[in-house]
């Protein structure tokens, strides 16, 4: 099975009900949840959106296979060229298909420099 990150802020995941699929904010205004493959595309991806904005921000690691929204690949948005084709997830996250949460280092001047 594939694997596809989701970046989310560590206050809101941290602060999500127990037994309940998660969401992030930006889903009501996209209609879906934003994800990515790889440790160096989040990487990439992040310091290109959110160097900026601060707080602590965790890499959701998403077994693809037993996700219960729908998950397409789609090209990105017009003056994105960071990949051809990015995840976006459908629905909810069910969390039994988050197996693994990794921290997002960031060095002094908030550039994000590893997943761990």
């Amino acid at each position: 099975m594939a694997q596809i990150y989701h970046m989310a802020l560590a206050s809101r995941w941290h602060s999500w009900p127990q037994n309940t699929p998660y969401l992030p904010e930006a889903y009501a205004v996209d209609g879906f949840i934003h994800c990515t493959a790889g440790d160096a595309l989040m990487i990439k991806v992040a310091n290109t959106f959110y160097r900026s904005v601060p707080g602590n921000f965790l890499a959701l690691v998403v077994e693809t296979g037993l996700l219960t929204s729908r998950l397409e690949w789609e090209a990105p948005s017009a003056g994105d060229d960071l990949a051809p084709t990015f995840p976006h997830i459908y629905g909810p996250i069910n969390l039994d298909a988050v197996v693994d949460v990794k921290t997002m280092l960031r060095d002094a001047k908030g550039h994000f420099t590893a997943l761990v």
